[in-house]
């Protein structure tokens, strides 16, 4: 089982860098481990924990708590049709059935040369373009039937490459740490402006003079 590679090691570090707590760093880590190798492998999730100076069952737990994180080998493009309410009024268990005999697995299965996972999912949050789904997590919206075999037909031949990377790439836009603030030396500091005083009054008397009583 592999653990991160030198790229990705590189890439871990300079994530953990951004963090004022390495443990911080546990989900954008458990991500750079995916898109290494398409799932989670043990020996990924090891190699975290000996970075973020955590646990095994620490980094097995989070990584079990959310459906994004795959333990077991996933197909290049991950397939999940939403059969919520919306999609289901629209026709989504036809065109789950329709994905099943397209690619010759069940819901949950991978194909045999591991190109495509098929699963059925929760709402996907898109009721308005009911029956929608996603590839890799990009999505897809009002398809039937012959637009799923096109969209299966451009995923085969490599013709989506651009908006729908291998399973596990879930951003490829790099983060990185921004510049360092160099703090203002205090003798640099320019004062306060003290706004001017006002003219004085010529005929008000001075401060601190009183003024002549007039003769009666």
């Amino acid at each position: 089982m592999p653990r991160l590679n030198r790229e990705m090691l590189e890439r871990a570090k300079s994530t953990i860098a951004l963090y004022p707590q390495k443990r911080s760093a546990l989900l954008p880590l458990l991500h750079l481990a995916q898109e290494q190798d398409g799932w989670l492998t043990p020996d990924g999730m090891e190699h975290i924990g000996e970075l973020l100076d955590l646990e095994p069952a620490e980094v097995l737990g989070t990584a079990a708590f959310y459906t994004m994180f795959k333990r077991e080998p996933t197909g290049k493009h991950l397939i999940s049709i939403c059969t919520n309410l919306a999609c289901m009024l629209a026709g989504a268990y036809e065109l789950l059935e329709h994905a099943e005999s397209r690619l010759g697995i069940k819901s949950g299965g991978t194909t045999a040369d591991g190109a495509f996972s098929l699963e059925e999912a929760e709402c996907l949050a898109h009721c308005d373009q009911a029956p929608c789904l996603q590839v890799n997590y990009r999505y897809f919206d009002r398809v039937g039937n012959n637009e799923f075999d096109a969209l299966v037909a451009d995923l085969e031949a490599g013709r989506r490459q651009s908006d729908v990377p291998p399973h596990g790439t879930l951003s490829r836009i790099k983060r990185t740490a921004p510049a360092p603030v160099v703090p203002t030396p205090a003798g640099d500091a320019k004062p306060e402006p003290v706004a001017a005083p006002a003219p004085e009054d010529p005929r008000a008397p001075s401060a601190g003079v009183r003024p002549k009583k007039r003769a009666r």
